[in-house]
């Protein structure tokens, strides 16, 4: 399963949502994924790839891990993964 059907599937889960409905372009808002649910989704994110999600990455001034949508939550995983090596 590639990083973007793992992210997908995991804020699937959270949102309550079949991975299909889960669209790049979304918000974790537009998910309906509220604040404790995002921890959850982080959380489940760091275990599945083996990462530390920043603490500011709610803030994209902020941080190189933009969580304000879909798509730009896979390319900072993948950009993470990429800087591990593996």
């Amino acid at each position: 399963m590639s990083i973007k059907e793992q992210i997908i599937t995991i804020i699937a889960e959270q949102a309550m949502v079949e991975p299909a409905d889960v669209k790049m372009s979304h918000s974790l808002e537009d998910l309906g994924i509220d604040s404790m649910a995002l921890v959850e989704s982080i959380f489940a994110i760091e275990e599945a790839f083996d990462i530390t999600v920043p603490f500011n990455a709610n803030n994209p001034n902020e941080s190189n891990f933009d969580i304000s949508s879909v798509a730009s939550i896979v390319a900072a995983v993948e950009t993470l993964k990429a800087a591990q090596g593996k």
